[in-house]
């Protein structure tokens, strides 16, 4: 199947996508590798998680109504937020991909989704930090922590993505923020879990 999509992409997205979406590819399958989740899946929602990026927005507004999804004002405003959306659709009714874990990494790999998969979480992190993204100290530190930490990983590239839709004065969807304060709540409980076991150890 890899190859139809491949060959799908190249009539449909520019090659500087082209890379980026390789890259998402590879940086979810890293990271899967990390995380101990299905290389797989990890792949196949990192190779066509960007197959809606050029649909023009009035498809892009039609295939999410057809497909019954809510559309607030927000959506409505920009309709380029519902690529991941349309992408899932996309690969579920042009390459017949029915794995819902898939599905699911694919559609929120640009808003998040509080409480979404691990898989969600590799998908979204790869998104923003693969290689083509740039190579700065900081985004260089936000792939270490990826590959120990994806909630906290999560968090902080939507920071990052906030900090740039802020400075940029672009309007901001709800659910970049719910998932952002939920994956830093979870990372939060993550370390003191860690650090209590460190305790026990330490008293043991």
């Amino acid at each position: 199947m890899r190859d139809r999509v491949l060959a799908w992409l190249a009539d449909n997205v520019p090659p500087p996508r082209l890379r980026h979406i390789l890259g998402v590819e590879e940086m979810a399958v890293e990271l899967a590798g990390h995380h101990g989740l299905d290389a797989e899946k990890a792949a196949q929602a990192g190779l066509m998680h960007d197959l809606a990026k050029y649909f023009k927005p009035q498809q892009l507004l039609g295939m999410a109504r057809e497909e019954g999804l809510e559309i607030d004002s927000i959506l409505e405003a920009n309709p380029h937020l519902l690529h991941a959306d349309v992408s899932a659709i996309v690969a579920r009714d042009q390459f017949d991909v029915r794995d819902p874990e898939v599905l699911q990494a694919i559609r929120n790999h640009t808003l998040g989704q509080p409480a979404m998969s691990l898989l969600c979480c590799a998908v979204f992190v790869a998104d923003s930090l693969e290689p083509s993204r740039g190579d700065t100290a900081e985004l260089n530190a936000m792939r270490q922590v990826s590959r120990q930490n994806l909630y906290q990983a999560v968090w902080r590239t939507s920071d990052y993505s906030l900090g740039f839709l802020l400075e940029t004065r672009q309007m901001i969807h709800p659910r970049t923020i719910l998932t952002r304060n939920w994956a830093l709540q979870l990372s939060a409980l993550q370390g003191q879990t860690v650090k209590s076991l460190e305790n026990r150890c330490i008293s043991a």
